[in-house]
């Protein structure tokens, strides 16, 4: 038989076949082509006859198939990115060898999963390289509790070694007395992180043991990685980090308030003892929520009081609310105070409006001038004090507030109580905590102070860069200020916005501080004796016509002659009434 029969006699039997066949000559002319082949190739079966194999494979090893009367075994090929391995076997023709043929295995998958095997080794050496070095003690089990492997830490700080523990559940573990709990099996039953103190019988250790849980994709725990310290080492470094955060704290509240002392030296004055006390008061109050009754004359500084006291407390995020209750009328301040709802009154808003203690819920409300709340909102002023609620004006609901309230008078509230001007259960109410602010003239030590700090706010407002004669602040010391720094701040004002040249002057003072200089003033400095007494003259008599007006009483209030006065004014140049 020749070998063009003997391919041709194979066709059918190739065709039934549904693995890729293919047969080859000597010369490496295909031969055979079964249908699985042609589709793999992507050409009818037919078509592919008479091609060389090479030009329908590409060959990883290019080779002769054929040496003599052998052949190769096996080769590589690719077709469209796809890899196929071939097991060639010979065709022979009464022992001449015609041709081969071979089936077509497809290797792509193969080749990826070998490369996915070799990486998932290298992760597996690294990831074991990593717990080996890890300085913490690791220990495994799966999700039956038995154990899988620790590493050389564990080891280290137990004293236990991997063979004893390896292949043994916890539970056999602690009947045998290696331990007396296990986290694991916590951690099995919990489905969570656990951290125990474990005591380790063999080698009469204690240790932390901290398990967690790993989930599969089904939800279910399938490994417990226990992470293992020495609690010895554990207090220590529990130690050290106490000891430092407490230093940290220390040293955060020390700069805190450094920060805030430089920060209100910035905006408050601060300087007499009188005050240091008071503010002092203020630091400690604003650690508490209680009322608090602020006392003291007219521009003392007590809404400043107020503004400390919320500044350093809890509330300090939340809103701090003003409101005088005397600069409102009684009509419009239960509105202001309360809120009302839509339609309560003529001209209301028509959605209605929150009050001030709705407003300021969560944080602090400031009431100046508490003396003048009329004894009808007095009742409503003390049922939020009593029961933190309040009721819109038309409306019968009860709202709950959260307010911290500070209140603030000029007044002595004690005699209203008396005449009846003031409710008795609100001031006592109110006077939880009362703090009298001093007056100015009762910390003259601080005046020098007030007036810098006044002199820089109203050059930097009006972008001046006056300055300020030293005998001014001695007559701002003699003088008793009864609107205290109010007055003095407006004084300061006054002189920057009105004063001509650079340097403020006692010729720039009315005449009520004038007359406070002349005990103290220096009139003789860089003068004759002659010109220093006129010059104390001229003085005197500028600030008595100034109280006095007339030269009879200016003359009586000096006790001497109206002739003098009237001589020496005139000698001054100083105009007056007789």
């Amino acid at each position: 038989m020749s070998a063009e029969v003997l391919f041709y006699s194979m066709r059918p039997v190739m065709d039934s076949i549904e693995k890729p066949i293919l047969a080859v000559d000597t010369q490496g002319t295909i031969r055979l082509c079964n249908t699985t082949a042609g589709k793999l190739i992507r050409l009818h079966k037919d078509d592919v006859l008479g091609l060389s194999v090479t030009s329908v494979f590409e060959t990883f090893h290019p080779q002769t198939l054929f040496r003599g009367t052998h052949f190769d075994l096996s080769q590589e090929f690719r077709i469209y990115d796809r890899r196929y391995s071939t097991n060639w076997a010979p065709i022979r023709i009464e022992k001449e060898l015609v041709g081969a043929f071979a089936i077509l295995q497809e290797t792509t998958e193969y080749d990826c999963m070998s490369s996915e095997l070799e990486r998932v080794k290298v992760m597996s050496r690294e990831l074991n390289a990593i717990i080996d070095s890890s300085f913490d003690g690791i220990y495994l089990t799966d999700s039956e509790s038995r154990t899988i492997r620790v590493n050389k830490a564990y080891e280290r700080i137990t004293g236990i070694k991997s063979h004893e523990v390896v292949g043994k559940t916890m539970k056999e573990l602690i009947k045998s007395g290696f331990y007396n709990e296990s986290a694991t099996l916590r951690v099995l039953r919990e489905k969570q992180p656990v951290t125990i103190v474990q005591n380790i019988s063999k080698t009469n250790k204690t240790i932390v043991v901290t398990g967690n849980p790993i989930f599969d994709d089904k939800g279910d725990i399938f490994r417990v990685v226990n992470n293992v310290r020495d609690v010895t080492e554990l207090n220590q470094l529990q130690k050290k980090l106490k000891k430092m955060e407490l230093l940290q704290s220390r040293y955060e509240t020390e700069l805190q308030q450094i920060r805030e002392k430089v920060d209100e030296q910035k905006k408050y004055v601060i300087k007499s003892k009188k005050m240091n006390v008071v503010y002092e008061t203020a630091l400690k109050l604003a650690n508490v929520d209680s009322t608090i009754l602020i006392q003291g004359e007219s521009g003392v500084g007590k809404e400043v009081f107020s503004e400390i006291v919320h500044s350093h407390g809890a509330r300090r995020k939340k809103p701090f609310i003003k409101i005088s209750c005397a600069a409102i009328p009684e009509n419009l301040l239960d509105s202001e105070l309360f809120g009302y709802e839509p339609g309560s009154f003529t001209g209301a808003n028509r959605k209605g409006r929150a009050g001030i203690f709705e407003l300021g819920h969560g944080g602090t409300i400031f009431l100046d001038e508490i003396g003048e709340l009329p004894i009808a909102l007095q009742v409503k002023l003390l049922r939020v004090l009593q029961q933190k609620e309040i009721t819109r004006i038309g409306s019968s609901k009860p709202i709950k507030v959260d307010n911290r309230i500070m209140a603030a008078t000029n007044r002595d509230l004690e005699k209203m109580v008396s005449k009846k001007q003031f409710r008795k259960d609100l001031f006592f109410r109110l006077n939880v905590v009362p703090v009298v602010i001093p007056p100015l003239r009762e910390r003259k030590e601080a005046i020098s102070s007030f007036i810098y700090f006044f002199l820089e706010k109203y050059n930097r407002k009006y972008g001046f860069s006056k300055q300020i004669a030293t005998e001014i602040i001695d007559a701002f010391v003699e003088y008793d200020w009864p609107g205290n720094v109010r007055e003095l701040e407006n004084m300061i004002e006054r002189l920057v916005v009105l004063a001509q040249g650079e340097i403020l002057s006692i010729d720039n003072l009315p005449g009520k501080l004038k007359s406070s200089t002349f005990s103290i003033a220096s009139p003789f400095e860089g003068k004759s004796l002659k010109e220093a007494i006129g010059d104390f003259e001229r003085k005197i008599l500028t600030a008595a016509i100034e109280k006095y007006q007339t030269s009879r009483k200016i003359a009586a209030a000096l006790g001497v002659n109206q002739s003098t006065i009237i001589r020496k004014a005139s000698r001054h140049g100083i105009s007056m009434r007789k």
